[in-house]
């Protein structure tokens, strides 16, 4: 009798035991759910953006159901993955001033993991600790989770949401500075992904003319096989030619552009070239990203004709774009090097310009420094000890320099210490008079280099080209001061060259340009190869020949010119010849 009461008492304390288990895992399933809602309300600003990250959040939760079917599990793992991705984002801005977008996932490569592990050297050490913690919990929760969900429904679910994204980004596209505002990080992400696929499906990777049944050839090039460059007697690697340096002015152009700005006397006489003019560089970028202007100069190609993937332009070509003009230049027996002032593997920077034929990449770590702003006067420290070290090989130089010290944000006196002795503030607000001692600060170290140079090399010749990749950010509030921000906006989609336009200048150290017939007044930074390779008396190949035909007959303007036609027939000519792989 005993035996059998026992038995019933044994059976009720494992029913109730059942019970416990399955209110406690509800309950937690329910604080999961909760917590990730908490989240998203917490990061997300506006009812559009709190709804769209909401059908993300459950788009997340679906798609992790088909596969594993367990709520519980599912649950945990969303919550991880949106915290991750916000954190993520986050940290994105922090660096980029972008959030996180769907691209980011589409081009992950090693670069990616190794600059994460460069900026932050013990990430890897608490992944591994925070993967240790995760993986028990999650094995428990799989393991006691009394739940499951038909694949089918998950599927509807997941379905349903996919729709109401994709209507709601269509319905409501996403501005252009709207990444720029670090916030809405979920929404964003989803945005973007509805983007990018729509541009992928429609126009693949970049812009071009649909292929033709025989390849379209340059004119003038081999008709046998691929590339087509000229034979290597049209480019006389023995003659003597100056070395080349091209130096990037960190978000540089002429100030006094704005209306009411006061500049120190002779201010503008920096951005004048040899022959005394003072010239134009439409950039395809304001207020930043540097790397789309160093694409335009080291391929001649257009960042725009990406699209909307264009702020991955630099990633989405290494090692698929063997055009540019360090590959011109070594044709030609340039040995070539690029002090790059961030570590590398910063969006594919160093896959990248080896692809277009850099053949010695320095970055911030080669030249033994751990923050990438420095002053202009190490970077031409820098250039003037590959010149020394480079003398003994008696080869022609080609040296892509990268100036910094100008970057923004200019709220905030920078080396106060190296100040000029005799610079007085010219009176205006303090961020802009920032911004102009800084670039007085570039201009000085920038004479002393050219002394340098003169002064150890008087028997070598230089030509230099210095431009500036882009606007300030200050100057969508100087050029039209009070100007409707949506009005701005237009601008700014529309390109208006308010608001892209630079300088680029072309200077001679004991040499004068043999041709500036490419120098014109207004010039798109593509063109800027062009420009080098003739001033430097380099002959051009076929591709770039072709290129400067299309300059002549657009007046200096690339992509915009017939509404795109000339780039799209281009690119396609590019890959036609090889030049462009896997786009």
């Amino acid at each position: 009798m005993s035996a059998v009461v026992g038995s019933g008492t044994s059976e009720s304390i494992r029913t109730e035991t059942r019970g416990i288990r399955f209110f406690v895992l509800a309950g937690l399933l329910v604080a999961l759910h909760l917590a990730g809602l908490a989240v998203l309300l917490t990061s997300e600003f506006g009812p559009f953006a709190i709804t769209l990250s909401v059908l993300a959040w459950i788009f997340v939760n679906c798609f992790l159901l088909v596969v594993l079917q367990r709520p519980g599990v599912c649950a945990a793992l969303a919550l991880a993955l949106i915290v991750i991705l916000i954190e993520l984002s986050r940290f994105k801005f922090g660096i980029l001033q972008l959030t996180l977008t769907f691209l980011d996932f589409l081009i992950i490569d090693r670069d990616t993991f190794s600059f994460l592990l460069s900026v932050f050297p013990r990430l890897q050490m608490q992944l591994v600790i925070a993967g240790l913690i995760a993986v028990p919990l999650l094995w428990a929760l799989w393991r006691f989770d009394p739940f499951r969900v038909r694949r089918s429904f998950a599927l509807s679910g997941m379905a349903g949401a996919t729709a109401l994204i994709s209507a709601m980004a269509v319905a409501l596209p996403e501005e252009p500075w709207e990444p720029f505002q670090g916030v809405n990080h979920i929404s964003s992400l989803a945005r973007s992904g509805v983007v990018a696929v729509s541009r992928l499906a429609s126009t693949g990777w970049i812009e071009v003319d649909p292929p033709t049944n025989a390849p379209l050839r340059f004119a003038g090039a081999h008709a046998a096989g691929l590339p087509m460059l000229p034979p290597a007697e049209t480019c006389d690697a023995t003659a003597k030619r100056p070395h080349i340096i091209m130096l990037l002015d960190e978000s540089s152009f002429d100030i006094s552009a704005a209306p009411g700005i006061k500049v120190p006397q002779g201010y503008s006489d920096y951005f004048k070239s040899i022959d005394g003019k003072q010239r134009t560089m439409i950039a395809e970028a304001t207020g930043g990203p540097t790397w789309y202007t160093e694409f335009n100069v080291l391929t001649g190609m257009s960042a725009r004709s990406f699209g909307d993937l264009r702020f991955y332009v630099t990633r989405i070509t290494a090692n698929r774009v063997a055009r540019g003009l360090p590959q011109a230049l070594k044709r030609c027996g340039y040995k070539t090097f690029s002090l790059y002032p961030t570590y590398g593997n910063f969006l594919g920077a160093r896959a990248f310009q080896k692809g277009t034929g850099v053949g010695h990449f320095i970055d911030m770590a080669d030249m033994g420094v751990a923050q990438d702003m420095q002053p202009d006067k190490f970077y031409f420290d820098q250039a003037l000890r590959v010149f020394a070290r480079e003398q003994p090989q008696h080869a022609p130089v080609f040296m892509f320099v990268y100036l910094t010290a100008n970057h923004f944000p200019w709220t905030d006196v920078y080396r106060p210490d190296l100040t000029p002795p005799d610079w007085t503030p010219p009176g205006n607000t303090a961020e802009t008079d920032e911004y102009i001692r800084r670039q007085v600060m570039t201009q000085n170290d920038y004479r002393e280099f050219v002394a340098a140079l003169k002064r150890d090399y008087p028997d070598q010749s230089f030509l230099v080209l210095r431009f500036g990749d882009h606007q300030p950010a200050i100057s969508q509030k100087l050029l039209e001061p009070g100007i409707d921000q949506k009005l701005l906006a237009k601008r700014l989609m529309a390109a208006d060259p308010r608001y892209f336009s630079t300088y680029y200048a072309i200077d001679g150290i004991n040499y004068r340009p043999a041709d500036l017939s490419s120098a014109l007044d207004t010039l798109d930074a593509a063109y800027i190869p062009l420009v080098i390779q003739e001033a430097a008396g380099v002959p051009l190949d076929p591709s770039f020949e072709e290129q400067k035909k299309i300059m002549l007959r657009c007046n200096g303007v690339f992509y915009a010119c017939k509404k795109g036609a000339e780039a799209r027939r281009f690119n396609r000519l590019l890959i036609d010849a090889g030049m462009i792989n896997g786009l």
